[in-house]
């Protein structure tokens, strides 16, 4: 029998939009509405477009897989759902750390200083 994932997800989505409203977090709530989307139409980035738009030490949260096409040279902490083999070791050699978005709501969960990319 196939397992499938989407409750978890949804669980994790209620999860989410309730610390939104308890910190009066825009970045959680637009979080939400990205792992809302249908599976077909969800978030890709590879990691030239992290390289090319964050700065070090920031934190950047995707609400999809990171691929690991490119190539990093910054330290950023980096939270998605999924992460290819190759995208999660390129980040943790430049210095960097890779979470879930779970664990990521857990230690900041007023969002501060939290980029969405897409």
């Amino acid at each position: 029998m196939i397992e499938r994932k989407q409750p978890m997800t949804r669980k994790l989505v209620e999860e989410i939009r309730k610390a939104a409203i308890e910190n009066r977090s825009d970045v959680w709530k637009t979080v939400a509405k990205g792992l809302s989307r249908p599976r077909r139409k969800g978030h890709e980035v590879n990691l030239f477009k992290i390289e090319k738009f964050a700065k070090p030490k920031e934190t950047i949260v995707v609400p999809g897989k990171v691929l690991g096409v490119g190539k990093i040279n910054k330290p950023v902490i980096v939270a998605a759902m999924k992460f290819s083999d190759k995208a999660k070791e390129s980040v943790e050699k430049a210095g960097g750390r890779c979470l879930s978005i779970k664990e990521l709501v857990e230690e900041n969960p007023k969002g501060d200083k939290v980029r969405m990319m897409r």
